[in-house]
């Protein structure tokens, strides 16, 4: 059966349930998911459909979401590192971070350079993921899930519950020939779907799944996009931070049709803001106004304590990264207001 086709059986599986139940839902829930195709060994759903249902009636189904900017340096990576670590420590989520920049940002935070270094030396970074995806055989790749996920990660003490898929700077080789990677049997194979195929058996062991995205537009990008059901923009308040977002919300607005799938933006993080800035009140002021996206509430002050974190330095509490003049508390307003979003 396709891997986009489910039966029966596979939605008990996914839900950890009876077949019996399942048959039960579709008799009680006149809101559940209308069969694809009836065949004689019995009806076939789509996935995607089972899985968004399954999400609303609070089965344990991941939430998955992309931090994306065009722009660099506008603190993406300490966004999603800082919303992994509060939502572990602070809410008690289980969480996966999957670094799809190749600038490793977001892994280096998570582990350190050294542990970062002996995962890319045994080829045990997602880098390795996608150049197995260019072999034409790829049971021939070397690549093992098991291997590249690091459990544990984070220099909090009292984070206990955040894994990462880690990246790697080999990315950068990698991404411009994956338009060109072979179709393999039965021309199944698709640039946009090498990282859903490959954390498929993991990805719904966890509450929640942040994807820390290059700063473009790419076929690893929209690797990330393929698995999440939504996305965040941090940005500095400034023209030049600002001025790709349109594009970024056009443009996976275009690619959720094209496989018909949900991405929704849940919002613009403003991050690094100064409060003596007129422009960043400025600019702060119009993105409200034209609410489009939506702009959090909470605001992530420039400050040398928050850059500061992105160190891989032993720390007992979180209060201890982010500092205690506000910004740990910025960060975890930050992380409530994405988990009432998307819990609703």
């Amino acid at each position: 059966m396709d891997e986009d086709l489910v039966g029966i059986h596979e939605i008990a599986e996914i839900a950890g349930v009876t077949r019996a139940a399942v048959a039960n839902w579709r008799v009680r829930f006149p809101d559940f998911p209308a069969p694809v195709v009836a065949l004689r060994s019995g009806p076939v759903f789509r996935r995607s459909d089972v899985r968004r249902w399954l999400r609303k009636r609070r089965k344990q189904m991941a939430i998955v979401i992309s931090t994306i900017n065009l722009k660099g340096g506008v603190g993406k990576s300490t966004t999603t590192v800082a919303l992994a670590e509060l939502l572990s420590g602070e809410f008690g989520k289980r969480v996966l971070v999957i670094d799809l920049d190749p600038q490793t940002n977001a892994t280096v935070m998570l582990i350190g350079e050294e542990r970062w270094k002996q995962q890319n030396d045994k080829r045990a970074t997602l880098a390795q993921l996608f150049k197995d995806a260019l072999l034409e055989d790829s049971d021939k790749g070397e690549f093992v899930l098991e291997e590249a996920l690091v459990q544990r990660v984070s220099n909090v003490e009292a984070v206990r519950t955040v894994d990462l898929l880690p990246s790697s700077i080999d990315l950068i080789d990698v991404q411009d020939r994956l338009a060109a990677m072979p179709s393999g049997r039965y021309y199944a194979n698709t640039p946009t779907e090498v990282l859903r195929r490959a954390t498929k058996p993991i990805i719904d062991k966890y509450d929640y799944v942040l994807i820390d995205c290059p700063p473009n537009l790419g076929i690893i990008t929209l690797n990330g996009l393929r698995i999440s059901s939504s996305y965040i923009i941090p940005t500095i308040p400034d023209v030049l931070s600002t001025y790709g977002i349109p594009q970024i919300v056009s443009r996976v607005a275009g690619f959720a049709r094209t496989i018909s799938e949900s991405i929704e933006p849940l919002g613009i993080v403003i991050s690094k803001f100064r409060a003596q800035s007129t422009v960043h009140h400025n600019v702060l002021d119009r993105l409200r106004a034209d609410d489009d996206p939506h702009v959090f509430d909470t605001i992530v002050p420039e400050n040398n304590q928050i850059a500061a974190s992105a160190e891989f330095l032993p720390v007992s509490t979180l209060r201890q990264k982010y500092g205690y003049q506000g910004q740990f508390a910025a960060y975890n307003s930050l992380a409530g207001e994405i988990m009432a979003a998307v819990e609703a």
